[in-house]
């Protein structure tokens, strides 16, 4: 059983299915951009890695704390990077979100 901050899974909620996660997965491109959709899934992709990573890290330095293996500073410094690395998610999050329902608004 995997417990903590690494068993946390991405999962898209527009429309009730992955649409958003397949499409970044499938290295859909833009037929006059090249590869762009590709190098854009791997931002998110290790975006995403680097935030559950830093959540992980306060996670385990909260641990050494409780055990008396670490200070307080160092507590703070890695809870303050976590919560850094998870507002900046949640805004790029919000953005990805607003760019979807603006183009899906569209006219065709």
């Amino acid at each position: 059983m995997i417990s903590g901050i690494g068993a946390l899974q991405f999962k898209s909620s527009i429309g009730g299915d992955d649409a958003v996660t397949s499409l970044l997965q499938s290295g859909a491109t833009p037929s006059a951009g090249g590869n762009i959709g590709t190098s854009f899934a791997e931002a998110l992709s290790q975006a995403a890695s680097k935030t559950v990573n830093t959540m992980e890290n306060a996670e385990q330095v909260s641990m050494q704390a409780l055990k008396g293996d670490a200070d307080t500073r160092q507590v703070v410094d890695a809870v303050m990077s976590a919560q850094q690395a998870l507002q900046t998610a949640v805004a790029i999050r919000d953005k990805v979100v607003s760019a979807y329902l603006e183009v899906s608004r569209m006219g065709i």
